[in-house]
């Protein structure tokens, strides 16, 4: 290639707890069959593959015939260049990562290999490499030289040669935007002499000033040209990009396809983009987030018209395809404390036309733990909700559950009804208040007592994470107020809680992410603490507060050694995620809590609890184990806990 020749670059436009269950304490073996979720063979290999992670046998495995198969070997040769380049180019080529497969024909072998020339010249310009060449024989001749229509002597595989000479790596020499991105910054695009010089660096610059115009209420926003010169002497690349923004514009006309349960004029009134207000691609893209977590719809994809309307408005249209709105599953969990756990639940996720959705659950626990079947753990509950009702911002919740539980501090039985409505203020922040009424019947430190308790609960909760599952930034506020009044005993109390948690991730790929949550309460009555109903004090303990220790463990003590609970609790988590592969993590933690009887935390008894956790990444999360050991043990109390579920801890 000679100095100042110009090279030629591509404009380049580059529910998940359902089936899962915690045992108090001790040893966690969790047995899950979800059909809710995509589970099976991988048909017709020998693997098995569930959630889409193939637990053994070759997730490649097919049966797939090749036609007229033409063995091949290959051998690929990268010089002198360095380790991290020697990786890439050996990603790069599909002859490398398909040896051992036939190609498909002479011919076929032919274009995999010119197709792996354009690969790893690719991959030479995204590692700045522009002064590189790459050789590519089959059968001892050069790919260039070979007829239309090749034939190879198949006396064994056919040997298929390459050789890379890297070349010096170049950096960035002179800079230029110009028309409509003049009066942006380079700089800020990662565009500056004697930096990066990389295609993708490039490729990235021109869709983030793409991006930065859009932002303006610009869609007609467009790189025109990339002109990338490179000088060999000098070794480096000079850069030109030319951007027009197009006017600022309105949203026209949103149409939407490919409904066929769901109402299309639900679609788009809960999408909330209305004609007439700005353009703004962040609202677009939050627009489809929104509708994909509703759970109605297989795939969502919002297209901006290619041009203005006559009247300078864009017109957009939401393309969406359904997926199964009914649903059932089952679930069991194994623990050597309380037996074994087995669960059910049907659901429907658009039972009314408008992606309403309602779901019926029920559970029974401690199986084999206890004989007597009056002393089993049962759960029942019907929860429906409706996204969008009476504003395309507000939902409405509505549950009614019995259940009966026996926990290390309380027995109850209750019936517990809920009616309640959030609020989307902004993406991040949402306020919810509604009425609920429980019966309880509970036997605890205090004896056993009935309580018909009405509530009025109200929240206020703002999460900036960049993933509720597995957040590497961001944080979470939450405040609750809970009113209420237990009307057999006259008694009026409130609690009011509040929690923060934030996440630090470092290095730009986030290897190691810092997480820390504090959260607190306090709890204010007319009476005595037997007046509170057991389910409305303060405990602490087990993997949702103080890992190590049992569930609700975590308490004031009477002179009998009975866990009482408490009018106040403060807790505090720290966690250090450390991943080792993209798919495996450890993550070390430390746990502490307090809980007291008076309405304020006195942090006279505080305990710590410590350990280490696994996390696999899947695409629906991590899978989370954890152990842990109380460091300030209760007597005759909890030795350590394992913990399971899919999600990060908080």
């Amino acid at each position: 290639m000679s100095a100042n020749e110009k090279l030629c670059m591509p404009d380049m436009t580059t529910r998940p707890n359902d089936c899962i269950a915690f045992s108090k304490t001790g040893l966690l073996l969790s047995a899950l069959l979800c059909l809710a979720l995509p589970i099976g063979w991988a048909s017709p290999a020998h693997a098995l593959t569930i959630f889409g992670i193939t637990l053994f046998g070759d997730k490649n495995e097919t049966d797939v015939e090749v036609i007229d198969p033409v063995p091949y070997s290959i051998r690929l040769d990268t010089s002198d260049a360095d380790t991290k380049l020697t990786e890439a180019l050996n990603n790069s080529s599909l002859l490398k990562r398909d040896e051992g497969t036939p190609a498909s024909g002479d011919l076929g072998l032919v274009i995999k290999a010119r197709d792996d020339r354009d690969r790893l010249v690719a991959a030479l310009y995204e590692n700045a490499r522009y002064g590189g060449t790459v050789t590519v024989t089959v059968n001892g001749t050069d790919i260039n030289d070979l007829p239309p229509d090749p034939e190879f002597t198949r006396s064994g595989p056919i040997p298929v040669e390459i050789r890379v000479q890297p070349g010096p790596v170049f950096t960035l020499g002179n800079i230029a935007l110009k028309e409509d991105a003049a009066r942006l910054d380079p700089a800020d695009y990662d565009l500056v002499p004697g930096g990066d010089a990389g295609s993708l660096n490039i490729l990235k610059a021109g869709d983030r000033i793409v991006a930065d115009l859009k932002a303006e209420g610009r869609p007609m926003a467009r790189v025109t040209s990339r002109d990338v010169v490179a000088d060999h002497e000098t070794r480096t690349l000079d850069v030109t990009i030319v951007a027009k923004s197009g006017p600022v514009a309105n949203l026209g006309d949103v149409s939407v396809t490919g409904t066929q349960k769901v109402n299309s004029g639900f679609v788009q009134r809960y999408s909330r983009l209305r004609p007439g207000e700005r353009y703004a691609p962040e609202q677009i893209r939050k627009s489809a987030e929104r509708l994909r977590k509703l759970g109605v719809f297989s795939s969502v994809t919002i297209r901006e018209a290619e041009e203005l309307a006559a009247d300078g408005s864009l017109p957009l249209q939401i393309e969406v395809s359904e997926g199964k709105h009914r649903y059932f599953g089952v679930g069991a969990t194994v623990s050597s404390i309380d037996g074994l756990g087995l669960e059910g639940y049907w659901g429907h996720r658009n039972l009314f036309g408008n992606a309403e959705s309602l779901r019926i659950e029920g559970s029974v626990g401690r199986l084999g733990d206890t004989r007597d079947l009056k002393e089993l753990d049962y759960a029942a509950g019907i929860i429906f909700s409706k996204p969008g009702a009476f504003f395309p911002e507000a939902t409405l919740n509505a549950s009614i559950k019995a259940a009966t539980q026996d926990t290390t501090s309380y027995d109850v039985a209750s019936i517990t009804g809920l009616t309640s409505l959030s609020y989307e203020i902004t993406d991040v922040d949402t306020v919810s208040g509604g009425v609920s009424l429980q019966w309880a019947d509970i036997e605890d430190a205090f004896g056993r007592r009935r309580y018909l308790t009405f509530s009025a609960p109200f929240d206020y909760i703002r999460d900036t994470r960049d993933n509720t599952l597995d957040a590497t930034e961001g944080y979470r506020l939450s405040a609750n107020a809970t009113p209420s009044y237990d009307i057999y005993g006259s008694t009026f109390f409130a609690s009011f809680e509040g929690s923060a948690s934030a996440y630090y991730g470092i290095g730009a790929e986030d290897r190691v992410v810092f997480a820390g949550r504090v959260a607190a309460g306090s709890l204010f009555d007319t009476g005595s603490l037997a007046d509170i109903p057991a389910t409305s004090r303060f405990f602490a303990g087990g993997g949702g507060s103080v890992r190590g220790y049992a569930y609700e463990e975590i308490s004031p003590y009477d002179s009998k050694g009975d866990a009482t609970g408490g009018r106040s609790y403060a807790l505090g988590s720290l966690e250090a995620r450390i991943k080792v592969t993209d798919s495996i993590g450890i993550v070390p933690f430390i746990d502490a809590g307090t809980v007291a009887a008076a309405n304020y935390p006195d942090f006279s008894d505080i305990r710590m609890g410590a350990g280490i956790g696994l996390r696999y990444a899947t695409p629906f999360g991590p899978i989370r184990l954890d152990f842990a050991v109380p460091l300030d043990r209760y007597p005759g109390g909890s030795q350590y806990g394992i913990y399971a579920g899919i999600g990060q801890s908080f």
